[in-house]
């Protein structure tokens, strides 16, 4: 016999999902907030290696693209107001105005594509095959559309320099897809 639910059992329901991605959003958006204490690798530009970028990309591998988008930008909109939460200890609205402002803003496109990817190869490819490929076309392709031109309008430098990020972000990837295995099996669902 097929049970039904109550409209208050649908609110109830509702509403724990609600607080769940109320949860995991800002715990990812606190994940990336730590991911920039390790100290930045400075590379000759203005904008240094950090393993913020790690974190993107574990955002949308582990939170899908909607969770994932959003939990970067409550870590900016947490920046815009001040905090010194990225790497560095940088914030405050000046960081949204100088040669990583692309970056940031790639960050959530990086998320939300780097999920995207993710739910798409589910099923179709093997996991860690299908999150490496979300995360170098999502945390890294996706970033470097917005944060290279922003950084060659903002400083003039050359675009090919901004290859220098590519080896680290290739081993961030490949760290992420690994953490991602493991962190969706041990979650019964996102």
């Amino acid at each position: 016999m097929p049970t039904t639910s109550t409209p208050a059992d649908r609110t109830h329901a509702a509403r724990r999902s609600t607080s769940t991605d109320v949860a995991l959003i800002s715990c990812f958006a606190a994940l990336i907030a730590v991911l920039g204490i390790v100290p930045p690798i400075a590379v000759g530009l203005p904008v240094p290696i950090t393993l913020q970028t790690m974190g993107v990309m574990l955002a949308g591998l582990v939170l899908g693209a909607r969770r994932g988008a959003l939990s970067v930008l409550v870590l900016l909109a947490l920046v815009a107001v001040g905090l010194p939460l990225l790497s560095g200890g940088r914030g405050g609205l000046g960081v949204f105005a100088g040669p990583s402002a692309g970056y940031l803003v790639g960050f959530v496109l990086g998320a939300y594509v780097t999920g995207w990817v993710s739910e798409r190869l589910e099923g179709r490819i093997p996991p860690l095959a299908g999150y490496l490929t979300a995360a170098v076309v999502g945390g890294i392709g996706a970033v470097y559309l917005i944060g290279i031109p922003v950084l060659v309008w903002r400083t003039g430098a050359d675009p090919l320099a901004s290859l220098v990020f590519l080896p680290g972000d290739l081993v961030k990837a490949s760290l992420a897809a690994v953490v991602a295995v493991g962190v969706r099996r041990a979650l019964p669902d996102r």
